[in-house]
């Protein structure tokens, strides 16, 4: 039963405003939405839209988009009320810990840092593509060696732009959350800007033919497509892990990540339909489909302008997934399971600086050096797995009453909550086999983490060990 040992959420919320280990409360609905924004729009909506129509979906993408939007937003229901209900670091992870104990939290932890560790390491590797673009357009070419990650076949070495942007974030972030979100929210509204010009100009050039058919491979292709563009979706649950730093939690966290994935669920949708309405979808493989768009219509000016704001749009991704990625290891240890060291405050600052730099080295080795493009899928599955949990926790937390009267409460109890594991359990199913071997694996080194240090360390524990010496 020690396995399971659980913290009460009375427990939880205690332990935050414990002497030398509180983070600074600093962030409000509107700073919180925009973290949302900035994480979720980047990739997804400038890459991931051609290869998902050209190879699964056709024009029927904008069902792919609503389908993964659906999953989504069902699940961001369940994880607004955690939020507020428990307004502590650690996001889904910290939720496990009240509701399903000791041992499922850690392994639910471990997942998060594959989907936050891996989701930053491969956005900053497609950041380190566009800045390179961005400076042959000047003549400025980098030493191929040191262009890309480890790949002598290629002549690649090390990707020394992805490890530049990975630093410069994290000295961003070690200067404190206020204004890290000061310059998100500068940097989301310059996207949200390119991504309203594209659509403003491309609305003009839709060719209703272009969608005809409108569903060429099928629904199976249309779920698969779901199952590729929910990429695009990962991001808002890194919100919940500001948890601890944020005005009035109650009310601003619901609002924060829901808020941002309906912005972003029909910005998705808008940018679907002109895309494959512009370029037939059997000529949308391309790595660059909105800017490829443009030129296609001979609006090569505004292509520019798309350019930017990827670059921009990625840096904002990469900027809340590093966040989350420390705000996680904060938490995890804070429970002793993890070494001391990843919950220690900078007095001044009120962040947890050594932390942050070493989440910056860790990601910075896999971005710079691992080439990332076969483990994309793992990054899905570790947040499906986090979604479907959350999903179940909700339940939990209503039969047992564990939830206080006041803040967010998902509506349609149990209804919601299970049609958010139904959706992203199907989704997941989607997935190809060695991406389940692979999550597999992670969860087994997991596993041997945890008996080999996390069980022996954990707060609970030794909590435990006083309880019986003083009896």
């Amino acid at each position: 039963m020690s396995l399971f040992r659980k913290k009460s959420i009375t427990d939880l919320i205690r332990e935050v405003g414990q002497k030398d280990i509180t983070l600074k409360k600093e962030l409000g609905a509107f700073d919180l939405t925009m973290l949302g924004i900035g994480a979720i729009i980047g990739t997804g909506i400038f890459v991931l839209t051609g290869v998902a129509a050209a190879e699964h979906a056709g024009p029927a993408l904008i069902i792919s988009f609503i389908l993964s939007g659906l999953a989504c937003v069902f699940a961001a229901l369940c994880y607004a009320e955690f939020a507020s209900t428990v307004p502590v670091s650690g996001s889904a992870y910290t939720y496990s810990y009240a509701i399903f104990g000791e041992l499922i939290a850690w392994m639910l932890g471990w997942v998060l840092i594959l989907e936050y560790g891996l989701a930053s390491s491969a956005v900053a590797s497609g950041w380190s593509g566009y800045f390179q673009g961005l400076l042959s357009g000047f003549g400025i070419h980098l030493p191929k060696a040191l262009s890309s990650a480890y790949d002598p076949a290629n002549g690649t070495y090390v990707d020394i732009p992805a490890i530049a942007i990975i630093f410069i974030i994290t000295l961003l972030l070690s200067q404190g959350v206020k204004k890290s979100a000061r310059l998100n929210t500068i940097m989301v509204t310059i996207k949200i800007a390119v991504v309203l010009l594209f659509i403003a100009v491309g609305v003009w050039y839709v060719e209703p033919a272009n969608w005809t058919p409108f569903m060429p491979f099928g629904f199976s292709g249309v779920v698969n497509g779901a199952a590729t563009v929910f990429f695009a979706y990962i991001g808002f649950d890194a919100v919940a892990t500001a948890a601890e730093e944020v005005k009035n939690p109650q009310k601003n966290m619901p609002i924060g990540i829901i808020a941002s994935l309906m912005v972003c669920t029909i910005l998705y949708i808008v940018v679907s339909a002109i895309l494959t309405g512009i370029v037939p979808y059997t000529e949308l493989g391309v790595k660059n489909p909105v800017a490829f768009a443009l030129n296609y219509i001979n609006q090569d000016w505004v292509a520019g302008f798309i350019s930017l704001g990827a670059i921009t749009g990625i840096t904002t991704v990469l900027l809340v997934m590093v966040y989350g990625q420390s705000r996680l290891f904060y938490a995890i240890s804070r429970d002793g399971l993890l070494p001391k060291v990843f919950s220690k405050i900078d007095k001044k600052r009120q962040t947890p600086i050594v932390n942050s730099w070493i989440t910056c080295v860790l990601v910075a080795f896999f971005a710079g050096v691992l080439p990332l493009n076969k483990l994309a899928e793992l990054v899905n599955i570790g947040t499906l797995f986090a979604f479907m949990t959350v999903s179940i926790g909700i339940l939990y937390l209503r039969k047992n009453k564990q939830a206080p009267s006041t803040g967010f409460r998902v509506p349609f109890v149990p209804w919601i909550p299970i049609l958010a594991f139904l959706f992203c359990g199907y989704l997941a199913l989607q997935l190809p086999a060695v991406t389940w071997k692979g999550f597999g694996i992670w969860l087994v080194i997991g596993l041997v983490v945890y008996f080999g240090y996390g069980r022996r360390h954990s707060k609970l524990n030794k909590n435990k060990e006083r309880m019986n010496k003083a009896s």
